[in-house]
């Protein structure tokens, strides 16, 4: 699901791909990455695009069933 909600909460707030690296400090091919699910983040990357994104870890990682 991160995949998923990485792409969707980053389209709703307007940002491309590299906007979101700025502010989360990440690489822009990281994100690429994840969103593909070619990669799997580590729990410091995820903390880095949830507070980039302005949302909590659990709203980045939280499963659709969830909600």
């Amino acid at each position: 699901m991160l995949a998923v909600n990485l792409k969707q909460l980053r389209e709703q707030k307007g940002l491309s791909q590299n906007q979101l690296a700025k502010l989360a400090n990440v690489p822009q091919s990281a994100i690429h990455y994840i969103e593909n699910g070619e990669r799997n983040p580590g729990l410091q990357t995820v903390e880095k695009l949830a507070d980039g994104l302005g949302v909590t870890l659990s709203k980045l990682v939280e499963s659709k069933e969830s909600q």
